[in-house]
């Protein structure tokens, strides 16, 4: 039968109706019907650790069904560790109507939740979501965020700074001064190290070019350094060692990536894993089974005690044996 342009008429305006439909129920629309997501990822500064939080945040969608190119689009942002840039792309997240953000470390998670209070947001490196003003309560969030915490075991890091170093009567402690999880880690370091009868000497930076003489400022008078999760330190730990190893002064740090960057030891967590965590945590944001206000906040549930014999063996450490059985050894 032959179609009327009437008829045509009548046709187009039910397929532009149809389009418009399905166009209102949210998010892109797959022709197979499947709901195709975006997620937007903003990262403070590339270093090992946050690097390996963010792979591992990705692969954990993926394990639970979400994958890039398939029915997830993921829009990877850094900040290099630059307020305005965080800035700029919490605003880009919001504008584009992305369906999560996921935020890496806590001057990024802040920004993000400063630019939106509907958007669903998942912290990751984030030491202490209450102190960092993005949390009421860890058990009960009550806004539009959660995630994974990467709060030390700081009293195992010192208790193992002390097995290396039973005579060490002072530490030394460089962080940066904007980084509110850099001083919740340092006053409880402090307070752990003052309670075993150690001495604390700490400095400040700014930036990575302040590393060298806050470290000349106090290596020769400290006898091992700590080290917190500072984004700053952690994203120039060559710098910080080309110091402390010259004065032969080891770094006791606080995750395993700056072990292999240079420092000597941790009793740490795994970045990669707690990015995974946060992954899982995310699928079931945008599977409506949870929302960010109900959902606690999560810690590492694996630590791994990390040493590095090539930096033991230029200090000329013998590590205790007592120590070394339970140690995965690195170069």
């Amino acid at each position: 039968m032959r179609m009327t342009t009437a008829m045509k008429g009548i046709a187009l305006g039910i397929a532009v109706l149809g389009l418009g439909m399905m166009a209102g129920c949210g998010g892109d629309q797959k022709a197979s019907g499947e709901k195709s997501y975006k997620i937007g990822i903003v990262q403070l500064v590339e270093h090992n650790a946050l690097d390996a939080a963010n792979r591992g945040f990705v692969d954990g969608l993926k394990a639970r069904g979400y994958e890039e190119g398939k029915n997830l689009t993921i829009d990877r942002q850094n900040a290099q560790a630059d307020q305005s840039n965080l800035q700029n792309i919490a605003q880009r997240f919001v504008s584009d109507k992305v369906d999560l953000i996921c935020a890496i470390a806590t001057p990024a998670a802040q920004s993000v939740a400063n630019a939106t209070k509907d958007i669903p947001i998942v912290g990751t490196a984030i030491t202490d979501y209450v102190s960092a003003k993005l949390a009421q309560t860890n058990e009960k969030p009550g806004a539009n965020i959660t995630g994974t915490s990467d709060l030390n075991p700081i009293k195992e890091q010192i208790d193992l700074l002390i097995k290396l170093y039973p005579n060490a009567k002072t530490i030394g402690t460089i962080y940066s001064s904007s980084e509110v999880n850099s001083e919740i880690q340092i006053k409880a370091m402090t307070e752990y190290a003052t309670s075993k009868g150690l001495k604390v000497r700490a400095a400040t930076v700014s930036t990575v070019n302040d590393i060298p003489q806050a470290a000349q400022s106090l290596v020769n008078d400290v006898d091992v350094f700590y080290e917190p999760t500072d984004n700053v330190i952690s994203s120039s730990i060559p710098t910080l060692v080309g110091v402390t190893d010259a004065a032969g002064k080891a770094v006791i740090c606080a995750e395993p990536f700056m072990v292999t960057g240079g420092c000597l030891a941790t009793y740490g967590i795994d970045y990669y894993k707690l990015g995974v965590q946060t992954g899982d945590m995310a699928a079931d944001i945008l599977e409506g089974k949870k929302k960010p206000a109900d959902m606690s906040i999560e810690t590492a549930r694996d630590l791994t005690l990390v040493i590095s014999k090539g930096n033991a063996a230029k200090l000329g450490l013998t590590i205790p044996e007592d120590v070394l059985k339970d140690a995965t050894l690195v170069d």
